[in-house]
This record gives C-alpha cells, sequence and structure tokens, in this order.
C-alpha cells in the first residue's frame, strides 16, 4: 500500500465520518512522483437519488518528502452532484446552514474535507457545498453544486416544507 493511501486510510478512520459513505470510482495519476486525483461518489443519506461525485488531490510520498509537508493533503476539492434515481427525501435540516451530510479526514488529525447539504427554499434547490475544514486556519477553497427539484417528482417523507 502507498504511503499517502495508508496515510489517508489512518486519517478516515480517525475521523468521525458522517452519515454517507464515499466509494472511490476513479484515481488518475498526474505526475511521476506519484500524486493523483482521486474520485468518489457519494449518495445523500437522507435524499435517495443523489449522488455526489467529488474530487480531490492525493499527494504520493515524493512529493510529501520534497515538500516537507507529510501528514495532509491539499484543501482543494471539486464536486457535481445530479440526480440519479427518484428522489425521496427525507429528514433534512431546514435552516440556512444546512447539515452535514460527509466528512473524512485529509491530515493526520486535523484538516477534514466536508459536504454540506442546504435546501434552498425559494429556489426549490438542494445546494452540495464541499469545504475542507481545519482546527487553525479556515480554508476558502470550496466547491458548489445543485440539484433543482422545480419540476421534478420528488417524494418528501414529511410533505415538502410549506
Amino acid at each position: 500500500m502507498r504511503a499517502s493511501k495508508w496515510l489517508g486510510s489512518v486519517a478516515i478512520a480517525m475521523s468521525v465520518c458522517g452519515t454517507a459513505w464515499a466509494e472511490q470510482v476513479g484515481e488518475v495519476g498526474v505526475d511521476w512522483t506519484g500524486n493523483d486525483i482521486i474520485v468518489e461518489a457519494i449518495k445523500d443519506p437522507e435524499v435517495d437519488g443523489v449522488t455526489c461525485h467529488v474530487s480531490y488531490f492525493d499527494r504520493g510520498i515524493i512529493d510529501r518528502l520534497r515538500k516537507g509537508n507529510y501528514f495532509e493533503n491539499p484543501s482543494d476539492t471539486a464536486i457535481s452532484c445530479n440526480q440519479t434515481g427518484p428522489i425521496t427525501i427525507g429528514e433534512i435540516e431546514l435552516g440556512e446552514d444546512g447539515e452535514e451530510v460527509f466528512k473524512q479526514g485529509i491530515s493526520l488529525i486535523w484538516k477534514e474535507q466536508v459536504v454540506n447539504r442546504i435546501y434552498d427554499k425559494a429556489n426549490d434547490t438542494l445546494i452540495y457545498l464541499a469545504h475542507s475544514r481545519q482546527v487553525q486556519d479556515g480554508s476558502a477553497k470550496m466547491s458548489i453544486s445543485t440539484v433543482p427539484l422545480y419540476g421534478q417528482k420528488v417524494e418528501w417523507i414529511n410533505g415538502k416544507p410549506e
């Protein structure tokens, strides 16, 4: 197992995961030093029929040794969410700060990659925000994706919010 893969596994195991789990669906090598871009699929645990694909940079061992930052990956994350089946919405948070649906460690201890879901009631849209969270310094690097519900056949388990 490559050192960066081991580090990623340890970081994921050490973080307290949200209710969603990521499944790796792609890995693209980007250079000769072992750096990769990882693509994972994340199914929203409270919204059936929506899948998000998140990509992030996984530093290889040579890059870690060369740059001296051994225990973390960069904060860069991209996200794209789409309808992948009939949409059924369960218990979701409706406040403007939304709800964390996924997180995983991207450093040995302190940095996490997070996906939040926000419901935009006025536009009948689910918003998914991918960002990283650090204990010391926040990160301004983020990515956003939307899943419009307008005109779709959507089942709300507890009734659509008015």
